[in-house]
């Protein structure tokens, strides 16, 4: 069939790895194409608007904006730069023409570049080449460029796709440059670039309206929201439209709202046509990955597909004795329904019942993408359960294979010998090491992904907190043999009590203390790690016996160190396999499975 192409539009995906500054681009592109008033107050990363992310200072869900250039709409789509959000960037890749690679000029690509544009390159989309921060001292342009044009040789790009352009920038004032050492200008070549190198949408004149659905949304006012891109036909408010599910049915509706984007605001429109990217109400049952379609004439596009979930915990109710007194969604039906209300607008996450009715098994792309699942419930007012992270195998010939991981490790030099040795004990090889004779060096590895649970904070811990990791899936392998978890044991509280500072003071030497005195403990909770690698249980609530014997003047004073106090990822990292984490709005319990010391001694091994 004969293409036409539609020459107003131009739609554009902003990919990188985390903290490479895709957001704060944004920011600068809608305040140079005018979307902003001069007077206009805009926080920063106005596209992060979602709490946790601008607490962790990452994307978490892919959106979408809209500006004006010289008469042509350009949509910018800012993509998640972790790789345990790679669902939302393989969903976003399905509504654009084109790519906007950022490279941070002094770290170069790094492990999530390589996913993202292996993921762009798969899709044949033109890419146009940013390298940000070039203000850093320790910026490298060129050697960046080189580095970018091996990942490219790298990953089979094409003759053509080796052709691309490269400009240079620094997003947070809003400069850029065509050459490393040319003059700096606002982002005029930017905007130019994309006009040239994004190709405009292309449709079939007279084709059936086929729209995919990449995102959901929610509104108060109009309800659920349908986010996808036209790829043929016409669309217009009170149309009459044929949902083509994943499952082969076909449920016909009307379109009660249709919306479009202007900067960042949503605005009400009456039609819309091929390449443009809009919001849809008035169907409360579609899934990401189906298609509207025309009722006379339903053609379904090809289902959005992504990789494999490759990490899973385990999500139960809530069973300790303090259980109900923080959260106000405490009941497995609860967890069930928010659980399956995740799954509407998160492709990754795949989640099973278990033999038990109040926990359900929950698998995603690592342990971030789960902790910030978790994260999310918590504030909600959820209460539960989370058990330790695994990884999930699979069988091929007969044989078990497991995840494998890319590990890139940038450490001082000195630290060199521990992060070898420590990343060898998880049976991780190394393939590369690069000194840039800064005084840093990268490492990199190949490893099991189980190696890398509750790797991170002992990492920090033996580089003294310089140390930077960075992984990315990389297929299977057989199963590499047993791995050591943690080298400590826990100190257990064998009564339930409020913790005392005089006990506290004498338990101090076994190891490091997770209670301040006043904190209440149940028994079973765990309130310490032990220096060694058995568990013991401990009175943390024992008081001081009273006598009327006057106190010792040689008697020294006890200094309590302040209670470790863990975050959300490094509970889970401590955790082992018979451990839970409680997870109320107002703490994170560390206990034992089975709580009663007596039960747990008698258990057999």
């Amino acid at each position: 069939m004969q293409q036409e192409t539609r020459n107003d539009i131009r739609n554009l995906a902003i990919i990188a790895h985390v903290d490479h500054g895709k957001t704060t681009l944004v920011d600068a592109m809608l305040w140079q194409s005018g979307v902003f008033r001069d007077n206009e107050y805009v926080v920063e990363r106005v596209m992060d608007s979602i709490d946790l992310e601008r607490e962790k200072g990452i994307t978490i869900m892919a959106k979408n904006t809209a500006i004006s250039y010289r008469g042509i709409r350009i949509n910018i789509v800012d993509t998640p730069g972790h790789a345990d959000f790679g669902g939302e960037v393989e969903r976003t890749l399905k509504m654009v023409d084109g790519v906007l690679l950022l490279v941070d000029a002094s770290e170069g690509p790094l492990p999530q570049t390589r996913f993202v544009l292996r993921k762009a390159l798969e899709a044949n989309l033109p890419p146009i080449v940013v390298i940000n921060k070039i203000d850093r001292a320790a910026a490298g342009t060129q050697e960046v460029l080189d580095e970018v044009y091996d990942l490219f040789i790298d990953l089979d790009a094409t003759e053509e796709q080796l052709e691309f352009p490269v400009l240079y920038c620094n997003a947070r004032r809003g400069l850029c440059r065509t050459k490393p050492d040319g003059p700096d200008e606002p982002l005029i070549p930017l905007f130019d670039e994309i006009l040239r190198t994004v190709p405009p949408p292309a449709y079939v004149p007279g084709h059936p309206l086929q729209l995919l659905v990449t995102s959901l949304n929610y509104d108060d006012y109009v309800g659920r929201l349908l986010i996808g891109r036209i790829f043929n036909g016409q669309l217009r408010k009170g149309q009459d439209v044929t949902l083509c599910r994943l499952d082969g049915q076909r449920v016909t509706a009307r379109v009660t709202g249709l919306y479009g984007t202007q900067g960042l605001r949503r605005v009400e429109i009456d039609e819309a046509g091929p390449g443009d990217i809009v919001a849809v109400a008035g169907l409360e049952t579609a899934s990401i990955g189906e298609t509207l379609s025309d009722p006379e004439d339903p053609r379904p596009l090809p289902p959005i597909t992504v990789d494999e979930p490759t990490i899973a915990m385990l999500f139960s109710v809530n069973s300790s004795p303090m259980s109900g007194r923080e959260g106000q969604h405490v009941t497995s039906s609860k967890v069930k329904q928010r659980l399956a209300r995740e799954l509407l607008t998160n492709v990754s996450i795949r989640i099973e019942e278990t033999d038990s009715p109040d926990t359900f098994k929950v698998s995603g792309r690592g342990e971030l993408q789960l902790a910030i699942l978790i994260e999310m419930m918590r504030r909600e007012g959820f209460e539960m359960s989370v058990g330790k992270p695994e990884v999930l195998t699979r069988e091929v010939e007969g044989q078990r294979h497991e995840p494998m991981e890319i590990l890139v490790v940038d450490c001082p030099d000195q630290f060199i010998g521990v992060a070898t040795q420590k990343i060898g004990m998880r049976r991780g090889r190394m393939i590369k090491m690069v000194n840039h004779g800064t005084g840093r060096v990268r490492l990199e590895f190949r490893l099991p992904s189980r190696g890398l649970i509750g790797f991170r904070t002992e990492f920090l811990t033996d580089t003294r907190g310089t140390g930077i990791l960075n992984h990315l899936f990389d297929g299977y392998e057989p199963w590499q043999g047993e791995i050591p978890h943690r080298a400590t044991g826990a100190l257990v509280a064998d009564r339930p009590g409020r913790a005392t500072a005089y006990a506290i003071g004498h338990l101090q030497p076994r190891g490091v203390l997770f209670m301040a005195p006043g904190d209440e403990v149940y028994e079973g909770m765990i309130v310490g790690e032990n220096s060694r690698d058995n568990d013991i249980d401990v009175n943390i609530t024992k008081e001081k016996k009273l006598t009327n014997m006057r106190a010792s003047t040689d008697e020294a004073t006890v200094l309590l160190v302040p209670p470790r106090v863990m975050s959300l990822e490094q509970a889970l990292e401590f955790l082992r396999e018979d451990e839970l984490l409680e997870v109320t709005p107002k703490a994170f319990r560390l206990r034992k499975r089975i709580l009663p010391a007596l039960k747990r001694k008698n258990r057999p091994s």
